[in-house]
């Protein structure tokens, strides 16, 4: 059984361009329009570093707080079945804290766990046409979810990984730790690409019924995981040996993790080569959606879905397509548009589940 979940009411101070602003949304599908350049997107971010102490757009902490502030903070209602809670999250120059009831969460993953997001900007489209960056953040995203403690993996093998090169291009690739450096980095990096392997076998089949939903009939989409290591620990302990030379003079590793992918294609294709501005879209949605899937199944929760200008970004079509698709799902959907009379609601989105608001000079005025 996956449980509702639902952002209640939402309270920004000093961040970005938003005024201290305070919004209630509704269960469904909730509607924020707006003029370009007005702070609809930076309500939007509110959201999912409400949720998950991240941006989606910034890895700097100090982007997010208003120009001449000290500090901004995000505030909010969550309602997870018939239980409610409070979460708030404060931004200060270089460093976040987040609360959950007053309460310091043991790690930040954690806290993100707790309230699942999924979000669809138009830089997602990266995550089709781009390197292979955003397709490990999406797996280990759902890595996270499916099992929390595994989140340490992927940061004990970056620090193995980065503490090998320094070895390297300090005291070169005859030192004597390089052999404990490596062990750590195969070990580590060996339950990360398993793990990362299992999350992918659950996205194939997802994705491909999600893209079914929203494009062409008789076009598929598949995907497979391609591992940047050999999936034996000898075969990977003794190309890291092999390649110390090489690895010094690139400042980087050749093989490891940090180089998985997962190949995305059309009917057999590599998308990169083929695939259209609107099909890389769809993809990107396909991909979002079949997240969405996953990570409810993983935690019993149906995450909420916050959706960027996806009017510009996709033909009317494939917009019906989309709200019909976020109609079965049932959850908390926040989307921005600068054209509100063009977002149909559909089957399960019906008049007094949606609800509007617009921003204005990062102020929120009721609809």
């Amino acid at each position: 059984m996956i449980r509702p979940l639902a952002i209640e009411s939402l309270t920004a101070r000093g961040f970005r361009n938003l005024a201290d602003v305070e919004v209630e949304l509704g269960p469904g599908f909730n509607v924020i329009s707006g003029e370009n350049g007005q702070g609809k997107t930076n309500l939007l971010e509110a959201l999912y570093v409400l949720a998950t102490s991240r941006s989606f757009r910034t890895s700097r902490v100090v982007e997010l707080i208003q120009h001449g502030a000290e500090v901004a903070s995000v505030r909010a209602r969550v309602r997870d079945d018939d239980q409610g809670r409070e979460q708030v999250v404060g931004l200060r120059h270089g460093s976040r804290q987040a609360r959950m009831d007053g309460k310091r969460p043991a790690t930040l993953a954690a806290y993100a766990v707790m309230t699942p997001v999924v979000v669809f900007h138009p830089g997602s489209v990266v995550l089709s046409s781009g390197s292979g960056i955003e397709r490990r953040r999406l797996l280990d995203r759902l890595v996270l979810y499916r099992d929390p403690s595994r989140h340490g993996e992927a940061a004990s093998y970056v620090k193995a990984l980065r503490a090998r090169q320094r070895v390297l291009e300090v005291r070169g690739e005859a030192s004597r730790d390089l052999d404990q450096w490596e062990e750590l980095v195969v070990r580590h990096g060996m339950a990360l690409s398993v793990a990362r392997e299992q999350a992918c076998e659950d996205l194939v089949p997802a994705v491909a019924a999600a893209f079914q939903n929203l494009a062409p009939a008789g076009l598929r989409l598949g995907a497979r995981y391609v591992a940047g290591a050999p999936g034996d620990a000898e075969a990977f302990r003794a190309a890291l040996a092999r390649d110390r030379a090489r690895d010094r003079a690139r400042g980087s590793a050749s093989i490891g993790p940090h180089r998985d992918d997962v190949a995305l294609e059309l009917d057999g294709r590599g998308v990169r080569g083929v695939a259209s501005q609107g099909q890389h879209r769809a993809i990107v949605l396909a991909l979002e959606l079949a997240e969405v899937e996953l990570v409810a199944a993983a935690r019993g929760v149906q995450p909420i879905l916050l959706l960027d200008d996806v009017s510009s970004e996709l033909d009317r079509g494939r917009t019906a397509a989309l709200m019909q698709a976020l109609s079965a799902q049932q959850g908390q959907v926040v989307l921005t548009t600068t054209r509100p009379e063009l977002i149909e609601t559909l089957d399960g989105f019906q008049v007094g589940s949606r609800r509007d608001v617009r921003v204005v000079q990062g102020r929120i005025i009721p609809v």
